[in-house]
């Protein structure tokens, strides 16, 4: 039976230092930032930590909204193709700086790039 992204990546330690240093990014980046302002983010990162894990095939624990409902609220705020555009940009730099192979970037960058139509309310 073949590895799940998750396991090929690296796990549950992979996932998480993927979701702290993203969000190192994403919060200093003017073009997205604000969309976290009244974010709990210890929430907003366990919540991340658990939707990668379950999209790249491991455990599932993700109890949050589906993407639609979950982004709604900022796509009346503005949230718009250049604002996911940042983001995919910032999750394919993550991976990058923790020396994921290309290949595996792309598998993780198509499974994010499935939820646009979604997150942007399409």
């Amino acid at each position: 039976m073949s590895k799940t992204l998750y396991e090929r990546i690296g796990g549950e330690p992979a996932v998480s230092a993927a979701v702290e240093i993203f969000y190192r990014k994403v919060l200093s980046d003017y073009r997205i930032n604000r969309f976290f302002d009244n974010a709990d983010m210890d929430k907003q990162i366990a919540k991340q930590k658990a939707f990668f894990t379950m999209a790249f095939g491991g455990p599932n624990s993700y109890t949050g909204q589906d993407m639609r409902n979950a982004h709604a609220g900022l796509v009346k705020t503005g949230l718009n193709e250049e604002h996911f555009n940042a983001v995919m940009e910032h999750l394919g730099a993550t991976l990058v700086e923790l020396n994921v192979p290309a290949n595996l970037i792309a598998e993780a960058a198509a499974i994010a790039e499935s939820t646009r139509n979604d997150v942007l309310g399409k």
